[in-house]
């Protein structure tokens, strides 16, 4: 993938203010069946960046590096420059059986118990954020996980993070069970000295779907506030092909009165996925063609800046194996105006091979 964005720091088309940043991104993905029951699973992601943000960023090696990183340090900056970083990182790797009723993983892979589309308080392993459009496998844990399957769509799974600190520590049991056309998944564990017990759902409300999750979070320390993360929502595909969910967060760690400029900078987790107590998602795409496809995400947050962010996409399939994104992320919120810190354009190349 080879991505071209850039950063317009105010409404306007003042080129003292453009910011551009480029990156070239490789992934290899790598898969040795030993035999009927074991597979090894290695996936390697080489990123290379460069550009004005890339210089103007302090430690931006440094930052990207840990980024990658969980138990184990399995990420590396081969050449760390002023206005130059190439990363490359094992973010899959790990040996899988199978027998039976029984699949067990262990090493770095991703956990993914969410439901939802946009936000899911049930993915307590690893969280990932929707603004991360270019990181489509999302990021992985260094786990063992360990799966039963009592039927067809039911299940019973365990998973336990690595850790060495009691507040690193993640551990938890899913079920997941179908009754009434619907499935249905209860979870409980311990989570960064929490303890978490949630739930989720997804179905249809005749034809168009009803997905839900909920996670309620029990702090252990004196010092740690409870919480509740849950969303809901509903999306349709219509016949010619026009896709529109709709979606609303609650957040009980977020805030009313901050600005927009939190958005990329929060602690993201599954009990803080977005920084606003409130949120409302909308999205919105259409296939104008069979090679060219649009669309438009909205999520707005009724706080007291009135914080929006927009995130419009073209996609073009220039060939079998190749795709032209444009993709925008437009923020918005207001001081004494209504008004744009920060809008970002990305130009996107993909060829997969």
């Amino acid at each position: 993938t080879i991505v071209n964005r850039v950063r317009i720091p105010q409404l306007g088309l003042d080129t003292s203010l453009l910011v551009t940043d480029n990156l070239v991104h490789n992934r290899l993905n790598f898969k040795w069946f030993v035999n009927e029951e074991w597979t090894f699973k290695a996936d390697l992601r080489s990123r290379l960046f460069f550009g004005e943000l890339v210089k103007s960023t302090l430690n931006y090696g440094d930052q990207i590096d840990a980024a990658n990183n969980d138990f184990f340090d399995l990420s590396v900056n081969i050449v760390d420059a002023d206005a130059f970083v190439f990363n490359t990182t094992l973010d899959r790797l790990y040996l899988e059986y199978i027998k039976g009723n029984w699949e067990v993983r262990l090493g770095r892979q991703r956990i993914n118990w969410g439901i939802n589309t946009v936000w899911n308080p049930n993915d307590v392993f690893n969280a990932f954020s929707f603004t991360d459009f270019d990181y489509e496998e999302r990021p992985g844990s260094d786990a063992i996980r360990i799966q039963y399957y009592t039927g067809a769509s039911s299940s019973l799974e365990l998973a336990v993070k690595a850790f060495d600190e009691k507040e690193d520590a993640v551990a938890a049991l899913l079920w997941k069970f179908n009754k009434s056309n619907y499935d249905f998944q209860i979870l409980a564990g311990y989570v960064n000295e929490d303890l978490a017990l949630g739930g989720g759902w997804a179905g249809n409300i005749k034809t168009v779907g009803f997905k839900g999750e909920f996670t309620y979070f029990q702090g252990l320390l004196d010092s740690v506030d409870n919480s509740f993360a849950a969303t809901i929502s509903l999306d349709y595909t219509f016949k010619k092909g026009t896709y529109f969910a709709l979606g609303l967060l609650y957040n009980s760690n977020g805030s009313s009165d901050q600005t927009i400029d939190q958005l990329f900078s929060f602690n993201l987790s599954a009990k803080n996925l977005y920084p606003y107590k409130w949120t409302i998602f909308t999205q919105l795409s259409h296939p104008i063609s069979p090679l060219l496809n649009s669309g438009l995400a909205i999520i707005y947050s009724p706080s007291k800046a009135h914080a929006l962010f927009l995130n419009p996409t073209l996609t073009y399939s220039i060939s079998e194996n190749w795709d032209l994104d444009l993709v925008g992320q437009l923020v918005y919120n207001q001081d004494v105006d209504f008004y744009s810190p920060v809008q970002a354009i990305f130009l996107r190349t993909k060829f997969s091979f």
